[in-house]
Formats: C-alpha cells, sequence, structure tokens
C-alpha cells in the first residue's frame, strides 16, 4: 500500500523551491546576523545571558607542572610534551602548587615507579588539579581503575599532547592510545623536530628507536612500546646538527634497545653512528645507551672502533640480568652467560678503560641459591663500577608474574648480599693522581659542585665556577668515592668550549612551535590589542563571532579575552 506522501514528493530536493534562499544567500544572512550591542554595559549583558555556552576557560594560558619517571627514552618524552605546550601558549612551572594542570610521565619497569605515579595522581586529585597521565603505564594497562576517567596520551602520540591537555583544560577526557602506521609498517614514536625544552640545555637526549625484538618474560614496557621501529639514519643526523646549533655539548642516545637499531629498516646501529660522528663538534661528546648482548655480538669490531672515537664516551650499558643460564632461559634473554662476558672481554681487551655498566635481577621466580652465587662470581670477577641491582617485582600481565615466586625474604636478602658485595670495592682509588680531560655539564645533586665526565663516563665533581659549566676542562684527581672522583682545574690549562652556539637558556624552547596553534592563538591576542588600540568594538564582535571564521570554542576563547581586557 503506497504512503500518503507517494504522490506528493517525487525526491528530496523537490522540498526547496525557487523561492527559497540558495545556500549562498544562507550563508551571508547568517553572518550577518549576529547580536549588535551598542555599549559595553549591552555586551556585558549579552555576556551574562549566554553565560550557560561561555566558558571562561582559555586554553593556553594555563601553568602545567611536567613530572617524567624512568628512563632516559621517557625523560626526551617529557621534554618534547613539555616543549609544545609551551610553544602553544602554556607555562611550564618546576612548581607543582603553582600548577593549574599536572602531566605526569611514567614508567612501568617496576612496582615502586608505578606507586610513585599512583600517588601522585591521588596527591593532584586531592589539590582539585586537573590531570593527563602519559608513559609506558597508562599505554600498556590504560583501563586500571585508578586511570578511570583521565586524559592519556600514548607513548606514540606525545605529538598531540596540546589537543589532549586543551579538552583536559576544559573538563574533557580524552584518550590517544592508537598506534601510528604508514603503509601497514608501525611507525617509530613522535616526528623529532618537535619543540623541545630540555631539562639540561647542554644536553640532549635522542631517542633512535621505539621498542625491542625481545620478549622479555618479566617486561612489563613491551607491552607499552611494543616491536622494534627505528628512525631513518638522516632524521637522527638532522636532529644531532639541529641540538649542536642550539648550543648542546653532549647527546645521548636511547631506546629500549639500542643495538638493535636499523634491524627493521635494513641498516645497523654502526652505520648510525659513523654519520653521527661527523656531525660531533670537537670537544662535544656521545654517549651510548643501553644495548642488549645479542645484537652488541655482531658488531663488536666495529663497535670497538667506534668507542675508541675521541668524541664518543669509551661507555657501554649491557645488562646481563643474571650470570645462571637457567634463569636467563627462564627470562628469555636470547643469550647465555658466556655470551655476556665474550662481550665485555673483548671490549675491555681493546678499550683499555672503558666502563661497562650492567644491570642484575635479584631473585627471579625460580632461582636457586646456586643461580644467585654464579651471580656474586661474576660481579667479584668483573668488579662493575656501575651496576644497577633490582629486586624482581613480578608486573601484571607478564608471563614472570605467573611463576613460582621466590620468597620475599630471600629476594630481599640477595639483594642486600649483591649491593654488600657492590660496595665493597671502590673502583676510582687508583685514578687519584691522574690528569683527566672532562666534560663539565651538570650540577650536583646537592648543588655543591659541578658534575664532569672523563673519556670512560665517569663522573668527575669539579668547583662550582660559572666559568667551568659547558666546557672541557683539565683536572687533577685529588680524591676518589665509590661514585665519582673530584677534580681540581689545573692552573694556567686551556678551557675549551664546545659548543659551536650560546647554549638556550633553561626553559627556553628547541626547535620550531606547531605554527597553526600558535597563529591561532596569536591571532586572538592580536584581535584583543586591535580593540584596545581603538578598533570598532562592535565590528571586532562581529568578526570574532563569525562561525564560519572560528569554531565554537575559538568564539568562546575571543569572548573571554575581550571581556578580561575591558574589565581592565
Amino acid at each position: 500500500m503506497p504512503s500518503a506522501c507517494d504522490s506528493l514528493l517525487d525526491d528530496i530536493e523537490d522540498m526547496v523551491t525557487s523561492h527559497d534562499p540558495t545556500p549562498h544567500e544562507r550563508q551571508f544572512a547568517r553572518r550577518n546576523i549576529v547580536p549588535r550591542p551598542r555599549d559595553f554595559v549591552s555586551y556585558q549583558k549579552f555576556l551574562k545571558e549566554h553565560s550557560p555556552r561561555v566558558k571562561h576557560v582559555i586554553p593556553g594560558t594555563q601553568k602545567i607542572w611536567v613530572r617524567t619517571w624512568g628512563c632516559s627514552h621517557n625523560s626526551s618524552d617529557g621534554e618534547y610534551m613539555a616543549g609544545q605546550l609551551a610553544a602553544s601558549g602554556y607555562k611550564i612551572t618546576e612548581n607543582p602548587s603553582d600548577a593549574d594542570l599536572w602531566l605526569l610521565n611514567s614508567c612501568t619497569v617496576k612496582n615502586p615507579a608505578e606507586d610513585h605515579f599512583r600517588n601522585s595522581i591521588k596527591k593532584a586529585q586531592e589539590q582539585n588539579k586537573k590531570v593527563v597521565v602519559a608513559g609506558c603505564v597508562p599505554q600498556a594497562q590504560p583501563r586500571t581503575e585508578y586511570l578511570k576517567d583521565l586524559s592519556i596520551i600514548g607513548v606514540q602520540q606525545i605529538d598531540r599532547v596540546v589537543e589532549v591537555v586543551d579538552e583536559a583544560i576544559k573538563g574533557h577526557s580524552v584518550r590517544l592510545l592508537g598506534q601510528k602506521k604508514e603503509k601497514g609498517k608501525r611507525l617509530g614514536g613522535a616526528r623529532l623536530d618537535l619543540p623541545k625544552i630540555r631539562k639540561n640545555p647542554l644536553i640532549e637526549i635522542i631517542s633512535i628507536n621505539t621498542g625491542c625484538l625481545n620478549a622479555c618474560t618479566y617486561c612489563k614496557t613491551k607491552h607499552a612500546r611494543g616491536d622494534l621501529a627505528s628512525y631513518p639514519i638522516e632524521e637522527l643526523v638532522e636532529r644531532a646538527r639541529q641540538s649542536f646549533q642550539e648550543g648542546v655539548c653532549e647527546i645521548w642516545l636511547t631506546s629500549e634497545d639500542t643495538g638493535a637499531y636499523g634491524r627493521d629498516i635494513g641498516t645497523d646501529l654502526p652505520s648510525l653512528l659513523w654519520e653521527l660522528v661527523k656531525e660531533i663538534p670537537e670537544g662535544a661528546m656521545l654517549r651510548l645507551g643501553m644495548t642488549n648482548p645479542p645484537y652488541i655480538l655482531e658488531h663488536l669490531e666495529e663497535m670497538v672502533r667506534i668507542l675508541q672515537h675521541p668524541r664518543v664516551y669509551a661507555f657501554l650499558h649491557v645488562p646481563v640480568q643474571s650470570a645462571s643460564d637457567s634463569v636467563l632461559m627462564d627470562m628469555k634473554r636470547e643469550y647465555c652467560c658466556a655470551d655476556f662476558r665474550r662481550v665485555t672481554d673483548f671490549l675491555q681487551e681493546r678499550v683499555p678503560g672503558i666502563t661497562i655498566a650492567t644491570d642484575i635481577i635479584c631473585g627471579f621466580p625460580g632461582e636457586t641459591d646456586e643461580d644467585f652465587e654464579q651471580t656474586m662470581e661474576l660481579v667479584r670477577q668483573y668488579r662493575f663500577p656501575s651496576l644497577f641491582i633490582n629486586q624482581f617485582y613480578p608486573r601484571p600481565g607478564t608471563p614472570a608474574a605467573k611463576m613460582e615466586q621466590v620468597p620475599a625474604h630471600m629476594k630481599k636478602q640477595r639483594t642486600k648480599e649483591l649491593s654488600a658485595l657492590f660496595h665493597s670495592y671502590k673502583p676510582y682509588d687508583h685514578k687519584i693522581g691522574e690528569r683527566q680531560r672532562v666534560l663539565v655539564t651538570e650540577d650536583s645533586f646537592d648543588s655543591q659542585y659541578y658534575v664532569a665526565h672523563n673519556k670512560f663516563y665517569e663522573q668527575v665533581l669539579v668547583p662550582k665556577k660559572p666559568e667551568l659549566k659547558g666546557k672541557m676542562v683539565e683536572v687533577d684527581i685529588y680524591e676518589a668515592g665509590k661514585h665519582y672522583m673530584k677534580g681540581r682545574p689545573v692552573e694556567d690549562a686551556q678551557v675549551f668550549t664546545p659548543s659551536i652556539a650560546q647554549p638556550l637558556q633553561k626553559g627556553q624552547v628547541s626547535g620550531l612551535p606547531q605554527v597553526s596553534l600558535v597563529l591561532r592563538r596569536s591571532a586572538h591576542a592580536n584581535d584583543v590589542e586591535h580593540c584596545r588600540s581603538g578598533t570598532d568594538f562592535l565590528a571586532l564582535c562581529e568578526r570574532i563571532l563569525d562561525v564560519s571564521v572560528f569554531s565554537h570554542d575559538e568564539t568562546t576563547v575571543c569572548l573571554c579575552l575581550l571581556e578580561a581586557n575591558y574589565n581592565r
């Protein structure tokens, strides 16, 4: 049975007659139907009447506190997020109580790091601060109860931090956790040319790849960072070049596994390093990040030549985790202790004085007393000057969390024994009296000294004289502790400046800002300036209320700016 309207309409277009306005005429009419208050009193009345839709929140004018936990890769991500926010108008503050929003960049490696992260969220909420979370914890487990209703920035989405913070400032919850792909291939992290605020203007941290090729049974970071995705060599070289042009004198290369670099894009770590050293100014230095034994084994000869280069620290971080092959197998580390010994012996023989740093986990599931004794013997033999000792913590969702656990008191006891062994020897006493060249880059934790590093990336404390900061100087070693030496600058010795440009000031943004956001916010500010300098107020209101020019939120921003400036 035909419907009642079948004979009335053949097509939806028949609803428009020749007498109706055209789309162009509708647009013209819409642009000209605007409130036209004749004086400021009328304008204030207009704002009051429309207060339900005009929220006095102006994204980009707030103070943001950024806190980062974890590795240097996380630190680099935090610097990039701070830089983008500052370039967009936000003020980055070091005082959390002054901040309107806390951006918390998390680490998921160990339980204590996540505990600090969770406690910071709770503290922010108690102080009525807005919160945005980032890093590996929310990326790996976004449905965790204490993250409910919070805005999240995924580890591959840090280039969109301004969008997320803008929405969080307005009271909205946004979650960006997707992985970026191109032609079906997973990309690395955010672009390397984003704005950045370096925590130390003298040090640039460059992530050369994200993710890794391993599947260690204890690791939660893999859940967040995923499989290996390397940046092209030319992009990394350009980032290094830009950094040196901004006064940087030291570069750290970082990733979840630097040794695996390039295996996904048809290149390798030595190829990258040889291109990078071409860009390093005289006196500036390059530090390599952590590399797992399986991949460094493939490049031992090349790595020796690179580590001997005068502008590369003779330093390598190679985690062993355990000296027991049985434990390593349960960890799925894809090497045996003999492989680690081969790497260490080869490098120590051909790069005299090299610093080998390593990691050890105490109390991994199934670790016996005999397994642990093998680890103790390894430390007795090599007497590592830098040793990161970690008590095992089962991370939720990892295979190791489902294994039979070593009793807590045994884990603590083994951690204590290994720590006692590590502190029983002093690796630098024999260096008292040496004359060394060191690069001064940081303040000491107690702020009493400057921190410098020699060719072997050993920490040397020097007097806190401003003329030494960022310089390569000669010092005489007169004292040594467990983790440091103290050096006295040699009188009349040349102080060399490695930087090819004046370093940025602390808090200054590196790189170019995101033009679109800055221009849009600058446009709002320019509107206000025109208004204050005598431009017709009504014409200005009409222009900024034109929805074909600005979005609803941007119109709100303009109205708030106008109100604030007229109230001055």
